[in-house]
């Protein structure tokens, strides 16, 4: 049975570019279970870890203990056959209670570090569209749950940013910066719950993130 990682806010899954010895996820995983040094991942999956989290989103990180595992999780991702479910803080209120975004995300034609929705058949974008689905239900106040199948680079961020929801301290989407008493790490107000999939599958619970007591 896979494992499961709580990752906090501002902690990087794998090193920083510009500090490879640098605190990461992967060093403390390593640091606990130094045997997953002896086993040959495939390449960008280090230490067994199954998927990635934004530096600043906090929350559940699947770990795979063996290559079976890991190529059986690598599978599901494929096949958009596990649900992945999100906390998040709205910087903005809406009159809706439940959402559904379908608009396809592609890279910004000039910002590296940005992703577009395609609003219409001229929007500008760079290389191919990619299919993206979210579901966003209130929960209470400005505390929705975002669900997911697919997992586009900054999918929950810029299908919040086009539903009208930006979420807090995210201002590259329109969520404007962390306020200054945020939660030590806290930049972007986004938490992973979760996983479910085949057969029963569901990732360990994780602590809710200390801001849900903002919403509300």
């Amino acid at each position: 049975m896979p494992t499961t990682l709580h990752k906090p806010a501002g902690l990087p899954v794998f090193p920083p570019h510009d500090d490879p010895a640098g605190d990461c996820l992967l060093a403390r995983l390593l640091r606990d279970q130094p045997w997953r040094r002896d086993i040959a991942w495939p390449q960008g999956f280090a230490g067994g870890i199954a998927h990635r989290l934004d530096n600043a989103t906090s929350g559940a990180v699947l770990i795979a203990d063996t290559l079976d595992e890991l190529n059986q999780l690598r599978r599901w991702f494929a096949e958009h056959r596990l649900t992945k479910r999100y906390l998040l803080l709205a910087a903005k209120d809406v009159a809706w209670d439940d959402n559904v975004c379908d608009k396809p995300i592609a890279h910004h034609p000039r910002r590296r570090n940005r992703m577009v929705v395609q609003r219409g058949q001229n929007t500008p974008h760079r290389g191919k569209w990619y299919p993206a689905q979210t579901h966003f239900v209130r929960l209470r106040g400005r505390l929705f749950q975002a669900t997911i199948h697919s997992g586009v680079m900054h999918q929950i961020r810029v299908h919040a940013a086009f539903v009208g929801i930006p979420i807090q301290g995210d201002p590259l989407y329109g969520g404007g910066d962390a306020p200054e008493d945020a939660p030590a790490g806290v930049t972007v107000y986004l938490h992973h719950q979760g996983m479910t999939g085949p057969d029963g599958f569901m990732t360990d619970r994780v602590p809710d993130p200390a801001w849900i007591q903002l919403a509300g």
